[in-house]
């Protein structure tokens, strides 16, 4: 069985093992697994059945990670985007009083067009076209995004009305993430294999005993029906019928498409699998994502997208399919056993998000810094993806930015025809966000 997985993985190729391969799927779940908690809880706003999207959440996500890893053989999961579920719920079914019948309906409607133009490598066309420095870029973006997450997560950083964010209160929980931050650097500067999951577990142990995090009372739980949600939007198309639902159907798109976009091109700088500028296989991780994106309409939850927590796991050494379909597994486990999640707490994986940042910053340093028509654009990706919360809308600002410049400095025949492209589509994206 282990020769069969090295073989089909080619994980010696790749210079793994399959237990450095099953310890970063294990790393990249628990660095995602409050996902199970927080999609219910945002969609259930809307007037969702939380139990029903509970069991589409862990689905969904499961059958993306089986795809990813099986299909496209990379170390990359999938779920329910944060962000997008927000919109879903409070700008489409609360701000414009939609149904969330409706809107899931939007959710299936988008997916099917995504998974059209990925079978016509559409989308494999504009991942290509996107110059090496400004992927370099949002590499980094996403990796200081994530750090900022960490940051908040952990209560290292707070919400101030004054100065936007300052220093949070050292108190409580908060030393949980302190202690797992101090542990986890220590693990990585002495080059201790898998330290940042070691890291998570300390984290959690200490937890537990100091009395910050509580045990569960039971250990095995049965999966709520998925009756409620099963199927709505595919019965609920025919209401897609007014120029505000095909606005919701585009921004559904538009947004996963660029979400998923800049979170596979940074996840594979990290990886170390990009290839002359290009991603090998990237039409099959954009079919798998694609995919699942559509089955997660029908099942009951919010567009599905590659997730940048997989690059705890691609930290920990994760560089196969298998890293992905471990994670899988443990979606479909994490049903039955949900009371054990609520040991992996926010501050668990608070510093594991944080030194995923420092270890994705490093692409900054293959930047063309010196040539300023590539460093605005490069550096609005870098500060915008942090600072408006949204990969897609810091790529956003560096691709319009990016022809500008390139412009001034009379290199405009430099640009690929689909960057010209791209500057007219996220004008009209951002556009579309403010109405």
């Amino acid at each position: 069985m282990k020769e069969k997985l090295v073989s089909y993985f080619g994980i010696d190729e790749l210079g793994s093992s399959v237990q450095r391969e099953v310890l970063a799927g294990f790393t990249t779940f628990i660095s995602m697994a409050y996902i199970l908690f927080v999609n219910p809880s945002v969609l259930g706003a809307s007037g969702m059945d939380k139990g029903a999207v509970f069991t589409a959440t862990a689905l969904a996500s499961a059958l993306g990670c089986f795809l990813m890893g099986l299909f496209a053989k990379y170390p990359i999961a999938t779920a329910p985007a944060l962000g997008i579920n927000a919109f879903f719920t409070y700008s489409v079914c609360i701000g414009m009083k939609i149904p969330w019948q409706t809107a899931l309906a939007g959710v299936f409607v988008a997916s099917v067009i995504f998974l059209i133009i990925t079978i016509f490598k559409l989308r494999e066309l504009i991942i290509d076209a996107i110059p090496s420095n400004l992927k370099y870029a949002i590499s980094a973006g996403i990796g200081l995004f994530i750090a900022f997450i960490g940051l908040e997560d952990g209560g290292v950083i707070v919400a101030d009305k004054s100065t936007i964010v300052s220093l949070g209160h050292f108190a409580g929980t908060t030393w949980l993430t302190v202690f797992g931050l101090v542990i986890t650097a220590i693990l990585l500067v002495r080059r201790v294999p898998g330290g940042i999951f070691i890291g998570m577990v300390a984290t959690s142990i200490l937890g537990i005993i100091t009395g910050m995090i509580k045990l569960p009372t039971s250990f095995v739980s049965s999966a709520p029906s998925l009756k409620p949600t099963f199927l709505v939007a595919l019965k609920h198309v025919g209401d897609i019928n007014t120029m505000q639902l095909f606005v919701v159907v585009l921004t559904f798109l538009l947004v996963t498409f660029f979400d998923t976009a800049g979170t596979l091109v940074g996840l594979a700088q990290q990886a170390g699998f990009m290839k002359d500028n290009k991603m090998p296989r990237v039409g099959k991780a954009l079919l798998s994502d694609s995919t699942a994106m559509l089955a997660g309409s029908l099942l009951g939850t919010s567009p599905v997208g590659a997730y940048v927590e997989s690059s705890a796991g691609i930290a920990v050494g994760g560089r196969s399919g298998l890293t992905a379909v471990t994670t899988g597994f443990l979606f479909i486990l994490g049903m039955f056993f949900s009371p054990l999640l609520s040991v992996v707490t926010t501050q668990v994986t608070a510093p594991a998000l944080i030194i995923v940042g420092v270890l994705m910053a490093q692409s900054m340093k293959y930047i063309e810094w010196e040539k300023m028509e590539i460093a605005i654009p490069s550096f609005l990706i870098l500060l915008g993806m942090p600072l408006t919360y949204s990969i897609s809308d810091g790529l956003a600002l560096g691709i319009i930015a990016y022809p500008i410049t390139m412009i001034a400095a009379k290199k405009g025949k430099e640009v690929h025809p689909i960057m010209y492209l791209l500057f007219f589509v996220f004008l009209i994206f951002l556009w579309i966000l403010n109405v």
